[in-house]
Parts: structure tokens; sequence; C-alpha cells
């Protein structure tokens, strides 16, 4: 036999015998980096970024009168930084390195000191998910700042935020995300109903009412200065919520573009339906109105966004965007608390109607769980169970770090600074 006829015998016996005694789950179950995934979460991790600076950031800032918008605007480009190194530091492991319990995640991650150029979490680099999450805490965390605008402390923002960060948001992250008990009892949240919308809404409407009303509440005129910010804020949360919703399917698959399409429908929904009840209710619609509405939209869609088809999204929507108008307009001043940007309304009620209509909307081709109209029913119950769990760990953990800070460094400016204005004295400048 010729050599070469020789050698090529014996280097197919030798490939099929690798091929017959391979491990072919192996072949399956190791992960490979898609170039395609990849860039969709690159993109939708920049997205993320910018709906808190400069989105939150705009959104809030118009809201606030003009002696506090540089401090407002601040207040989301420092928690930015804050949240960054916190994530870097601890967080991230907290919210996503394996555990013993079902509470928290483990230290495995500190530091990101695991991290390789090579380290993938499916089929992206972990480098990227580990960004893309992170501006998801950065968010959760500007969010709560719109409940006691115009009347805390830098200094004691800076250490609530900074605490809370780590001992309510990476653990409650870690109940639905990370392993933990939420995700592990089948509780429905694509993309941060639970974990960023209820956490920070109940943190939110805790602060406000620790830290009491703003001087002048109801008897002054405390209407926001610039308006032309919120509506540009508004917008860029919008946009940038389809990286939140459609990114959270971390690939550019069939689920993202479902995700982005829901995500399109409530958000329309839901302004709409504000817009019609407060003409109806107030003779006037208004601006403002209009786009609270949208963001009730994107709140409410964000657990559902990844179970439910544009008929249920729709639904969400108009039902997110009535219940959200009748928490800011008459909910907040029958009990009396001055959530001064109306965070618990949007993000609280908005993330409970969202958390509790995807258990009657989610569509099993879609998500893989089925929700009450496909007959299962106890699915409502399970998101009852997840709300419930976050509302008593957000509020109760919440609460204790405010009273803490209160105690050693104050939360609340005086009434002179107050009178005067964050911008002056807390930073030393103002807007013009």
């Amino acid at each position: 036999m010729n050599k070469y006829l020789k050698l090529s015998v014996l280097v197919g016996l030798a490939a099929a015998a690798v091929g017959l005694t391979a491990d072919p789950a192996f072949a399956q179950d190791t992960p490979t980096l898609d170039t395609g995934d990849t860039a969709w979460m690159l993109t939708s991790t920049a997205i993320v970024l910018l709906m808190t600076i400069p989105g939150v950031a705009l959104f809030y800032g118009g809201m606030v009168r003009k002696k506090n918008v540089l401090g407002t605007l601040g207040q989301s480009f420092v928690i930015t930084a804050l949240v960054t190194v916190i994530w870097m530091v601890i967080g991230y492991s907290l919210a996503f390195a394996e555990s013993s319990v079902n509470f928290v995640g483990g230290f495995g991650y500190t530091l990101l000191n695991h991290v390789t150029v090579d380290a993938l979490s499916g089929t992206i680099p972990e480098t990227v998910f580990i960004v893309f999450q992170a501006t998801f805490a950065i968010i959760t965390a500007a969010l709560i700042t719109g409940a006691f605008a115009e009347r805390m402390k830098f200094s004691a923002m800076l250490w609530f935020i900074g605490i809370w960060s780590i001992v309510v948001y990476s653990p409650i992250t870690y109940w639905v995300w990370g392993g933990g008990f939420l995700g592990s009892d089948g509780v429905l949240d694509f993309a941060g109903g639970t974990v960023v919308h209820i956490n920070s809404g109940v943190a939110a409407l805790v602060a406000a009412i620790m830290i009491g009303k703003r001087k002048g509440y109801g008897t002054e005129n405390l209407a926001p200065d610039n308006l032309v910010l919120s509506v540009i804020g508004a917008s860029l949360l919008w946009v940038g919520w389809f990286g939140f919703n459609a990114g959270s399917a971390v690939g550019a698959n069939g689920g993202a573009g479902m995700a982005m399409l829901v995500t399109q429908v409530a958000t329309g929904g839901a302004a709409l339906a504000w817009m019609i009840v407060e003409w109806a209710t107030h003779r006037k619609p208004t601006v403002l109105g209009i786009i609270s509405g949208a963001v009730a939209g994107l709140v409410a869609i964000t657990p559902a966004s990844g179970f439910v088809g544009p008929g249920g999204a729709l639904i969400i929507g108009v039902i997110a965007g009535i219940v959200c108008f009748w928490g800011a307009a008459w909910l907040k001043p029958k009990l009396g608390y001055d959530d001064s940007l109306d965070v618990f309304a949007v993000h609280g009620l908005g993330g409970i109607t969202g958390a509790i209509l995807t258990g009657v909307f989610a569509v099993e081709a879609i998500g893989g769980t089925p929700g009450a109209l496909e007959g299962n029913v106890g699915q409502i119950w399970t998101q009852i169970y997840g709300i419930i769990a976050t509302i008593i760990w957000s509020g109760v953990a919440s609460a204790v770090i405010l009273f803490i800070v209160d105690k050693t460094i104050g939360l609340r400016v005086d009434a002179d600074a107050e009178a005067e204005g964050i911008d002056l004295t807390q930073h030393g400048e103002s807007v013009r």
C-alpha cells in the first residue's frame, strides 16, 4: 500500500476513534462566543446606560424647581459612578456568585478577580454581561432619588444609595436572576418588574415618608421648572428601554424581537390611557401626564416582556396607565405623603401591575410558562408571592438604612438651605 494512502487511513481511523470516544454532551454544552449576540448586548448595554445619564437625569431635572435642577441632575450622574464601583467590588458577586443559601450570592466574584478576556456568560463575554447588569443596578438606585428631590443632603444620599445597593438591590437580584428562591419558585420577571421597579418604588415611598414633605408642599407653587428637559428625558427612556427589555433576552434572537414589540405596544397604550383619563377628569391633557403614562407603560411591561404577546401587552399598558394615574392623582393626595416626582405611583404601582398581569397574560409558546388565560391560574399567586417578598425586604431594609443615616449625619438639609435650593447650598453653583 502506498505510504500516503496508509497515512490517510491511519488519520481517518484516529479521527473516527476520537469522534466515537468523545463525550457528545461536552461538545453540545461547551459555551461558544456568538458575535451577533455580543454585538446586540454591547448595544443594549450602552442604551440602558443612557436611560440614567441623561435619561433619568433630564426626566427628573425638568420636574424640579430651577434652584434644584443641577443637584437633581448631579444625583443621577454621581450614582452612576458610585454604583459602578460598588458593583465591581461586591455588588455583582452578591447578585450572581454561587452561594449555599437562597437569599444572597457568595463572595466568589468579589473585585471581579475571576474575570478573564475569554470568560463567557452563555454566548456573550462575561465582561459584557457584568456591565449590562451594572446598568440595571445604576438605574434602580437613581430612580429612588425622585421621591426625595429638593430636600435631601448630598452626603446622606450617597450613604443611603451606597448601602442600599449592597443590602437591598443585590440580594433581590439574586432572588430572581442569580439562582435564589424567587426564581426557583417560578416567579416570572423578565427584565426587572420586581428587581428594579417594585424595589425602587417601595424604597422611594419609604424615603418620602421618613424624610418628610417639602417646605411649602400643598401651600406653595412647586411647579416644574422646565418640562422640555423632562420630555427629552422621557424620550431617551423610551428608546433606552428597548435595551432594557429586549436586551434581557441576552441574545439577538426572536425573544429579543418579541420583547421589543411588546414594549412599544404597551408604552403607546399606557401613554394614551393616562392622557384620556386625565383629559376626562381634569379637562386638559398635560404633556407631563402623557410622558408619565409612557413611563408607566414601560415599567409595567418590563416583567412581562419575555412572556406575553402584543395583545396582552396592549392590555397591560392600558391598565398600567390608568392605575399609575390613579396613584399619582388620587392615592398620593389621599394619603398625604410627598413623593416629589411620583416614583411610587409610576414605578411601584406600575411594577406591581405588570408583575401581576404577567401571571395573567404569559404565553407558553413565548416564554415557556403559561399564565391564567392558558389555564395556569396559580401563576398569579406565584407573582403575588414575589411581589410581597420584594416589598417586605425593600421596605424594611430601606427604612433601617434611612434611620441609621438620619441618626448619624442627618437626612435632610435645614429649612434655610431648602429655601435657597440644593444647587447653591449643597454644590455652590447654579444653572444661571
